[in-house]
């Protein structure tokens, strides 16, 4: 007895946590800080965590009254009929969902080169196929609609990432129009916005509702998360803002209650949690500008929670790093070899991850003019690990 044949698909490598470096080095683990996996340096909304412990007793029941107000909330922050809201466990859910609604076997579905591994991963799990498109890095990892629609070949969904995870770089509400404009009349164009609170640019949501000077679209669908701005990613919580033509597929592809009883409650709490997301939007603004200001090395512009910096060989420099009590993301995994990806975290945070990089670096002879030759290494480069 075997599985299905599964070697078209890939696991998902998620960032490394401070309990689990520390056990493998054998290490105290108040020595490190995470700045792998983009949480929320601050932690949960302070609302959130109080009905996370109200609502403990509450857990023997479904949560079809929570499930429905959540909903609703979520939908009269967008002002958009509940019907359109795809409540899941986090973002990766509302993918499946989607998936679900949309995918016949072979199917196609367009990623981002690189992206977020799960995109394609949700295709496979339903029979489809992916094919991709490059965002460049010579280029910054521009996002335009000429980079799409030249790879376009008909495909059933077509995913774009803004903020794109991991450069940072956004796509605009004309370039996403354009795109749902010539693709055929059955394309699904997904936008996600996993990092929306972060950037300063309007939600794609418009386009689904015909707001701000653009015609309504039943061809675009927007993902969301509680993970993020929020800083509930423990809970797993995310949705899908869909259009009203088809808002009505959601109880045909969704699993029974889709979002726990405690993910509901705490998601009730957070949205209402202004503070908090202004407080967590403004320290990844300050982080983000302050590493691109002292990293020693090439920081490319972001409008999410991270920082994509150039430094070589990335695996080297992200091993060393965590020796020397940072965690950071190396986004070998993403097809970018040279380079790592730093979570915003708080001030102090930020300081040290700094401090540390920039010595690494001095003792890899890491050249700061990198990221020109688009190689992802740096010709002077040291890929040993340093005595220390």
């Amino acid at each position: 007895m075997q599985p299905r044949d599964l070697s078209d698909h890939v696991a998902y490598e998620a960032g490394r946590g401070i309990e689990e470096v520390a056990r493998e080095l054998g290490r105290d683990p108040d020595e490190f800080i995470k700045l792998a996996s983009n949480e929320n340096p601050h932690g949960p909304s302070p609302a959130a965590a109080v009905a996370l412990r109200d609502a403990a007793s509450s857990v023997s029941s479904y949560p079809k009254s929570t499930h429905t107000d959540l909903t609703d909330a979520i939908a009269e922050q967008w002002a958009v009929d509940s019907s359109q809201v795809w409540l899941a466990n986090g973002g990766d859910g509302a993918l499946d969902y989607l998936s679900r609604a949309m995918l016949e076997p072979d199917d196609t579905v367009l990623v981002p080169s690189p992206g977020f591994a799960y995109y394609g991963m949700s295709a496979r799990y339903h029979h489809g196929d992916v094919r991709e498109y490059s965002l460049e890095r010579t280029e910054d990892f521009e996002q335009t609609a000429k980079a799409v629609l030249e790879a376009y070949d008909g495909d059933r969904i077509v995913y774009l990432t803004s903020p794109h995870n991991p450069s940072g770089s956004t796509i605009s509400l004309e370039a996403i129009e354009q795109i749902a404009e010539e693709t055929d009349e059955e394309t699904l164009v997904v936008v996600d916005e996993a990092y929306g609170e972060f950037a300063n640019v309007d939600s794609a949501v418009s386009l689904l509702e015909g707001r701000d000077g653009f015609d309504a679209r039943d061809d675009i669908a927007v993902l969301r998360t509680f993970s993020k701005a929020y800083g509930l990613a423990g809970v797993r919580l995310g949705y899908a803002v869909v259009p009203d033509a088809w808002a009505d597929a959601y109880a045909r592809v969704n699993t029974p209650f889709a979002a726990s009883e405690l993910a509901c409650r705490a998601g009730l709490a957070a949205i209402g949690d202004d503070e908090h997301v202004a407080r967590t939007v403004e320290t990844a603004r300050n982080s983000r500008a302050y590493m691109r200001e002292h990293i020693d090395s090439h920081v490319w512009e972001s409008e999410g929670n991270f920082a994509l910096v150039d430094v070589g060989d990335a695996s080297a420099v992200a091993a060393e790093l965590q020796e020397r009590g940072v965690i950071v993301r190396d986004c070998t995994s993403f097809g970018l070899p040279g380079c790592i990806r730093i979570t915003c975290g708080t001030e102090e945070e930020t300081e040290r991850a700094v401090e540390t990089l920039n010595a690494v670096l001095e003792d890899f002879e890491v050249d700061p003019g990198l990221a020109t030759d688009g190689s992802g290494r740096a010709a002077d480069a040291n890929p040993e690990v340093p005595d220390a």
